[in-house]
């Protein structure tokens, strides 16, 4: 009898075995997924794969996003499988969403913002970088460092243009004479410094000396970061070490951690003391007067530098993008600073908002490249979407607890269905064309530039006013813009933020 078995347990034999109840378990617990799913709705097309784990599937996002081809992805997908819709999911060993849906969008962000979050996924992910902070947490941990960080964004504080004019003036040196600049590299180091001076008292100065270390440091750590984000369960491949992201998150670490200790260093009524007038004032004073944490502090810290630093650098670079194509679009910019400033005089907080084609440039780029163009939100319970599922779309989406929703502002605010019809005069919606905002709004939820809801952009008041006087300055200076790039699109690279592809060659004069 054990002579008939033995022949049984051969290698072969035993591998066959463990495969079969392998893929017996898989089939199983697919199918009680799937009951699960439909006591709560319905689901969305499905984008099938066809090897284990979804591996095809992950192979055709890689080599769409090694070809910075991610909105050519997204669009292929929904045209192919969701045929014209916005919503579809995947069938791999992990069930994922994605929407360019505004009613989904507008679920996640806002009417079922306590069901979905970033999830201890996500925070483990960018824990290393940007620890426990407002950009990483839920819940109550959340809400404490948003209460935290939201006083230094009042009014009061964003309309203090001290800071921008420095480094503006240093800029300004940097341009002119018709000569050839890399604007993205440029934009990089302005917003830097500007972001340090803010939130430190104390610049950087990477215009003035390229070569700094921590600046080097920082856009080494966030590139990296990045490609651990975009590749997601295959982040495990990247070889940290030897790419050296934790040596430079020592080098960031250790120069922020020097201003933190000076800053607690400081009594209580020290620090009221310097809050309380402009003068020394900054965002790191602020929150140290309100807890002792240094590594709330330092965690706080590098989130805002990545968010003031990063959006505001690659939008305006945008803006010039498109400014240097169009100068009709400059003259007229141009002509509406003269008429509210002058060539002279710096712009006031309410000049800029006055100035209503300033406004319309900032808006359609914005709307055409928003700065954060794809994003994710894990289900932290079982629910719903409210549609995309369904033989018609219309259905709701069953969610299961931990499902990643993926939602792209970029491919929704493309959408041409959600415009105006042609017909009416109203232009093309892939053109960069400021004058669309006159007397027309968006309709609610298709236009979420710094997203919506509780955790809408709590700095993009700051953002919108550096933008703005960057531009103001830039062309009191000079009349126009020069495109360089020889008829070469930039091309979009989705990292953390929406950023040209390309460098970005341009010559005032």
């Amino acid at each position: 009898m054990f002579d008939l078995f033995r022949s049984y347990l051969s290698a072969p034999y035993i591998l066959l075995a463990l495969i079969t109840l392998f893929l017996l378990k898989n089939t199983v617990s697919k199918y009680q997924r799937n009951r699960r799913i439909a006591r709560l709705g319905s689901r969305a097309p499905i984008r099938t794969t066809y090897l284990p784990y979804g591996v095809d599937f992950l192979y055709q996002i890689l080599q769409y996003m090694l070809k910075d081809k991610n909105y050519e992805l997204w669009l292929h997908m929904f045209k192919t499988y969701a045929y014209g819709r916005f919503t579809i999911e995947s069938d791999g060993a992990e069930r994922v969403i994605l929407t360019a849906d505004p009613e989904n969008i507008k679920a996640l962000l806002a009417t079922q913002f306590k069901e979905f979050g970033k999830g201890e996924a996500f925070r483990l992910d960018w824990h290393a970088f940007l620890g426990d902070s407002i950009f990483t947490t839920d819940g109550d941990q959340w809400h404490n460092s948003r209460q935290l960080i939201r006083p230094q964004f009042i009014k009061d504080r964003v309309s203090d243009l001290d800071i921008f004019e420095e480094h503006t003036q240093i800029l300004l040196e940097k341009l002119g004479g018709n000569r050839e600049v890399d604007f993205l590299n440029l934009m990089f180091r302005y917003t830097l410094d500007a972001a340090t001076h803010f939130l430190l008292g104390k610049s950087v100065e990477s215009l003035t000396n390229p070569q700094t270390v921590f600046a080097d440091a920082f856009y080494n750590v966030q590139r990296i970061q990045g490609l651990i984000a975009r590749i997601g369960p295959l982040s495990w491949m990247i070889p940290r070490k030897k790419m050296g992201f934790y040596t430079d998150l020592a080098i960031v670490d250790d120069f922020l951690n020097q201003y933190v200790e000076e800053a607690l260093s400081l009594s209580a009524r020290e620090l009221e003391e310097k809050t309380s007038r402009d003068e020394g004032y900054t965002f790191l004073h602020s929150i140290a007067a309100y807890t002792r944490d240094r590594k709330m502090l330092r965690d706080q810290l590098i989130s805002i530098l990545l968010a003031g630093r990063d959006t505001t650098a690659c939008t305006l670079t945008w803006v010039i993008y498109e400014l240097s194509l169009q100068p009709s679009v400059t003259a007229k910019l141009r002509k509406e600073i003269i008429d509210r400033v002058g060539l002279e005089h710096a712009p006031t907080y309410q000049n800029l908002k006055d100035m209503k084609y300033l406004q319309h440039i900032l808006n359609e780029t914005l709307r055409l490249y928003p700065t954060v163009p794809f994003n994710v939100r894990m289900s932290l319970t079982d629910t719903t979407l409210p549609t995309g599922g369904g033989r018609d779309g219309m259905s709701p989406i069953g969610v299961l607890k931990d499902t990643p929703v993926g939602y792209s502002t970029l491919v929704m605010q493309r959408r041409a269905d959600l415009y105006p019809p042609p017909e009416s005069g109203f232009p093309a919606v892939d053109k960069f064309v400021p004058e669309r905002w006159d007397g027309w709004t968006p309709k609610a939820w298709t236009y979420v530039p710094f997203n919506g809801g509780p955790r809408i952009c709590i700095g993009q008041q700051f953002a919108l006013t550096e933008m703005g006087y960057t531009l103001v300055r830039l062309f009191q200076r000079f009349e126009g813009v020069e495109n360089r790039m020889n008829g070469e699109l930039p091309g979009m690279h989705a990292d953390i933020v929406l950023q040209p592809a390309k460098e970005v060659k341009v010559a005032f004069f």
